[in-house]
């Protein structure tokens, strides 16, 4: 039997999934005007306007709009592309791969310099060295993720050459090439919130008692750290990473259009900028169940791993 706390988070992530398919049905129906003319534009014809009113709907009732809505969405139709005509399925499967790779990457590059900092950070706290790496990555909050990754492109991209200023590449090591600016503007993005947790993880575990004993046997103190300290204070840090994916691929979203980096995210540009309402309709709805359900996964996993929590003596924060 579930317990209590993943029973109250699957309850919430199923409100949360109903809200998100309500709001995304309604998305085409608050245009100011006509929904069919906004999308062609002033100057369509009244047949043209007619004949979208009729692909899209438009003409029956609401409930019956999101009844025909919900039952194709179950079955993974999204609806049609306006500008290419195409299904909003066959267009998102076709730009998944790359948005993939570079949440995945940028996903990696974010361990890869959480665990250096929080460690340098946690060897002494209130420390100079410590003070400064909580401060220096709170910058990324404050940076514009387009204004970064133009910063990026000009000195790494333009002077140094070493990386390409966009694109996605031809080869897999092309790509992966191509996709490290672009991972390291939205990992700077989390970094503040992954180094943080870490950091006071790796604190509260080395000031346990099964480490000082470790410490009083002779363990080498890299061996104390790896083994002991940080084996224990990786959990936290993996659940603030899962917890934070939503601004991971929002942010990851922004970054490709700057790279011209052929993924969901700039599909969902280019739909916004042409007034493809289908194809940023069914985007705003996968985009936010996957949200929802990496959110959910990562709060069942901690609730797994944390016996508190699996007796709901302690909420998450």
């Amino acid at each position: 039997m579930a317990a209590p706390s993943a029973r109250r988070r699957l309850a919430r992530a199923l409100v949360a999934v109903a809200l998100v398919v309500v709001v995304t049905f309604l998305f085409i129906h608050i245009v100011p005007g006509d929904p069919a003319r906004a999308i062609l534009g002033p100057q369509a014809s009244p047949d043209a306007v007619s004949a979208l009113r009729d692909r899209l709907g438009l003409d029956r009732p609401l409930l019956a709009q999101f009844l025909d809505y919900l039952s194709h969405a179950v079955r993974g139709d999204l609806g049609t592309s306006v500008a290419e005509g195409v299904s909003v399925t066959s267009l998102m499967v076709g730009r998944a791969a790359p948005t993939v790779a570079l949440v995945l990457c940028s996903a990696i590059l974010t361990v890869v310099l959480t665990v250096p900092l929080a460690a340098l950070a946690a060897r002494r706290p209130g420390s100079l060295v410590d003070h400064a790496v909580r401060t220096v990555p709170l910058l990324g909050l404050g940076l514009p993720a387009f204004w970064f990754a133009l910063v990026l492109i000009q000195v790494f991209a333009v002077r140094l050459g070493w990386f390409p200023a966009g694109g996605y590449g031809g080869s897999p090591l092309q790509s992966l090439r191509a996709l490290v600016l672009p991972a390291l503007v939205t990992a700077v993005s989390i970094l503040p919130f992954t180094v943080q947790s870490l950091r006071v993880a790796m604190i509260e575990a080395a000031d346990a008692d099964f480490v000082a004993a470790a410490r009083a046997r002779g363990v080498p103190p890299w061996r104390v750290l790896r083994r002991y300290v940080f084996r224990n204070a990786a959990v936290p840090a993996v659940v603030v990473l899962g917890l934070n994916m939503g601004w991971l691929v929002g942010n990851t979203l922004i970054v490709e259009k700057v790279f011209a980096i052929p993924g969901v995210g700039a599909l969902l540009v280019d739909a916004t900028l042409s007034r493809d309402f289908p194809v940023v309709q069914g985007l705003a709805l996968v985009i936010a169940l996957l949200v929802i359900g990496t959110n959910l996964a990562t709060e069942l996993v901690r609730i797994g791993l944390d016996p508190r929590l699996r007796h709901g003596k302690e909420s998450l924060r």
